[in-house]
C-alpha cells in the first residue's frame, strides 16, 4: 500500500479511520484508500450520511457566530478531525478577530494537517490528545497558551460522543471539562441517534458494524441519553432538537431528511 507524501511516519494505513472518513464525506482530500472502502460500505446502509456531516458543519458555524455574538471568544474543540474549509478559527475571527482556538484530536493525520494548516498561528493550536482523557487535554501546554480558562470557552463536542462506549463513561470526561471551565462557558454537542436516522433500525445497525471494523465503536444514544451530556448547564433555546432545527439561517423545510440524522444542543454554564 502507498503511502502519501502528506501521511505522517509511523501511523497504520492498513486500518481505517473516523477523521479520515469523516473528511472523505465531506470531500476532502486527506484519506487513504482503506478508508474511502470503509466510507463507501457506510453509504451502501446510509447513502444520504454526507447530508447529515454537512448539517453538522453548518450547525458548528452558527454555534460558533452564536457564541462570539455572546461574548465567548475562546474555543476547545473536541474531535475536531481534519481541518477543511471554514473551520472554527475561520468562522470565529469573521467575527472577532482575536478569537482563540484550541483543536484536539487522537488521529496523527489530523493533528499534523492542522498544524500544517495553522503554521505559527499564536491564537490557534492542534493538540494531540483524548476526550477520554480530559485532564491531559486540560493540563497541556497548547491549551495554557492559547487559552484563559479564567474566562469564558466554547466547548464544541460535535459528532465525537457518539464514538465513546459507556463503558469508558463519556459523561464523567464532559463533566470533568465543565467542572474545570468558569460560568459563561458554552458547551455544543451533536450526537448520532437511531431515534432520528431516516432509514430502518436494521439497516442503521450496519452502519455500527463498519464502524466497529475501524476500531471506533458507534453508539447510538437516545435523545434523553444525549441530554444527560448538558448536565449543569442551562439549555439555550431551542434546546435539544435536529441539527437544523437549532437557529436555522433560512427555513428547514426543504432540508434532506439525513440533515436531521443526529441531535444537537448548547448549553450555557451558569
Amino acid at each position: 500500500m502507498e503511502r502519501p507524501a502528506w501521511a505522517p511516519p509511523g501511523i497504520d494505513i492498513s486500518v481505517p479511520s473516523v477523521s479520515r472518513m469523516y473528511d472523505y464525506y465531506l470531500g476532502g482530500s486527506h484519506n487513504f484508500e482503506v478508508d474511502r472502502e470503509a466510507a463507501r460500505k457506510v453509504l451502501e446502509f446510509m447513502p444520504g450520511l454526507p447530508k447529515a456531516m454537512q448539517a453538522n458543519r453548518a450547525f458548528m458555524r452558527r454555534v460558533v457566530n452564536f457564541a462570539v455574538g455572546r461574548g465567548v471568544t475562546q474555543f476547545l474543540d473536541i474531535g475536531s478531525g481534519i481541518p477543511t474549509f471554514g473551520n472554527v478559527h475561520e468562522v470565529a475571527r469573521n467575527a472577532d478577530p482575536d478569537a482563540c482556538v484550541v483543536y484536539v484530536d487522537h488521529d496523527p493525520v489530523a493533528v499534523a494537517h492542522g498544524q500544517a494548516v495553522l503554521g505559527d498561528d499564536p491564537k490557534a493550536t492542534v493538540l494531540a490528545a483524548d476526550l477520554r482523557r480530559p485532564q491531559q487535554i486540560l493540563e497541556s501546554p497548547e491549551v495554557a497558551e492559547v487559552l484563559d480558562l479564567n474566562q469564558p470557552v466554547a466547548l464544541l463536542l460535535l459528532a465525537v460522543l457518539h464514538f465513546v462506549d459507556d463503558e469508558e463513561d463519556p459523561y464523567k470526561a464532559v463533566r470533568q471539562l465543565r467542572d474545570a471551565l468558569p460560568s459563561g462557558s458554552l458547551i455544543a454537542v451533536t450526537h448520532m441517534s437511531y431515534d432520528t436516522v431516516p432509514v430502518p433500525r436494521e439497516q442503521a445497525e450496519g452502519v455500527v458494524g463498519v464502524y466497529r471494523g475501524t476500531r471506533s465503536p458507534l453508539i447510538s444514544r437516545s435523545r434523553e441519553q444525549i441530554a444527560n451530556f448538558f448536565e449543569g448547564y442551562e439549555m439555550v433555546e431551542p434546546g435539544l432538537v435536529s441539527m437544523p432545527q437549532w437557529r436555522p439561517d433560512s427555513p428547514t423545510e426543504q432540508e434532506d431528511p439525513y440533515a436531521f440524522a443526529g441531535f444537537a444542543g448548547v448549553g450555557r454554564k451558569a
